[in-house]
């Protein structure tokens, strides 16, 4: 007798009940309960996969909720996990699910990944992405990868070889990691709340075509989306040179790699700060402050207190010699300003006292809107 709940699908042509048996049997994770992730669980969730994992250590906070949909205002402060377990049980009880309360590490990836049939990366920054993609490389694993920003959106699907025996992995698409704040993340950039829903639910019929073994997956092939022109269009990928890239190639070289990104041995001599450490500092006459951020971000401090260096012409500030001993960096939420402090310490050194506000303009945001 057919199950009603997956009646819909059950009866379209070429699914019928053996996609449906294929699902049942089938068991994927999905690495971060976030923007990409949450659509990604629901759509997998109702489509009646076996066994759902789903891995994420933070918890709900008020900037999630424009694009996260599992969760409410209610669930604010509460682990992403317990609240996403709940509403996917609510959602559909005959899943078994398997939540890890936790973030993805070197050290426990490997385990994780070998119980699953396909990965999905829904996470957000560069180290993650290229431990996720390295793991799958080594287990021979299907990855199915996306990221979004602003308005535009990505995804491939990486690990299986095509029909013509050819096999890509994300590093044939970015060998080298980027510097640190060099492209900003979501968090930095923002995004329109609807993209990672469309991308996530992508994601989520990749996988469900990979374990059909229904229409075309996009392997091999990178799907750009552009929500503002309602446009799509496909890149096809092809192996790197032998000589761009190294992946590891067992558990004990996996396990000693650096996916981390390169930091200079002195970083350690940028210095975060607070607010009312930046008011302090700002009272003395030997003072520079400095917007890494772009031009069009918002608010737009006073240029009169604040020089504007965004990261995106970084090598302009780099390049002058600046007069003043005490350099503050400040962004949007800290993470460039941090990564602006560490490249003029490298000029620098231990001549000028280089900080950076911890939090940036977002954790401060009531001192900088209130100033005229």
């Amino acid at each position: 007798m057919m199950n009603e709940r997956y009646s819909r699908q059950v009866i379209l042509n070429g699914f019928g009940s053996m996609g449906q048996d294929k699902i049942a049997n089938a068991k994927v994770l999905v690495i971060g309960v976030g923007g990409l992730g949450c659509p990604a669980l629901q759509y997998l969730a109702a489509a009646g996969v076996g066994t759902l994992g789903l891995i994420d250590g933070d918890v709900v906070s008020l900037s999630n909720l424009h694009r996260q949909l599992l969760f409410t205002t209610n669930d604010i402060g509460k682990l992403k996990i317990d609240v996403a377990t709940e509403n996917l049980t609510a959602l559909n009880p005959e899943v078994s699910l398997k939540p890890y309360p936790f973030f993805i590490t070197q050290i426990n990836i490997l385990n994780i990944l070998k119980e699953y049939d396909v990965i999905i990366d829904g996470t957000d920054n560069f180290e993650t992405r290229y431990l996720i993609n390295d793991a799958c490389v080594l287990l021979k694993k299907p990855l199915i990868f996306a990221a979004v920003s602003a308005y535009e959106g990505q995804l491939a699907i990486f690990n299986i070889f095509d029909e013509n025996g050819i096999i890509t992995n994300y590093r044939d698409i970015f060998p080298i990691p980027p510097a640190s704040g060099e492209i900003p993340n979501c968090s930095e950039n923002g995004v329109i709340g609807v993209l990672p829903g469309i991308i996530g639910t992508m994601q989520a019929a990749e996988a469900i075509k990979l374990l059909t073994g229904i229409g075309k997956p996009l392997i091999n092939k990178l799907l750009n989306y552009n929500l503002l022109q309602q446009s799509f269009y496909e890149i096809e990928l092809s192996p790197g040179s032998v000589n761009s890239y190294e992946i590891p190639k067992d558990e004990t070289s996996f396990l000693n790699a650096k996916f981390g990104f390169s930091k200079n041995k002195e970083t350690y001599r940028v210095i975060e700060i607070d607010i009312d450490e930046l008011q302090n500092i700002n009272k003395e006459n030997d003072t520079i402050l400095i917007d890494v951020r772009e031009v069009y971000e918002i608010p737009q401090l006073n240029q009169e207190n604040y020089k504007q260096f965004p990261m995106s012409n970084f090598e302009k500030l780099v390049n002058e010699n600046l007069v003043q001993t005490n350099i503050v960096l400040i962004c949007q939420h800290g993470i460039r300003s941090l990564a602006a402090a560490e490249q003029l310490h490298e000029k620098y050194g231990t001549a000028k006292n280089i900080y950076s506000l911890k939090g940036g303009i977002a954790r401060w945001k009531h001192f900088f809107t209130s100033q005229k």
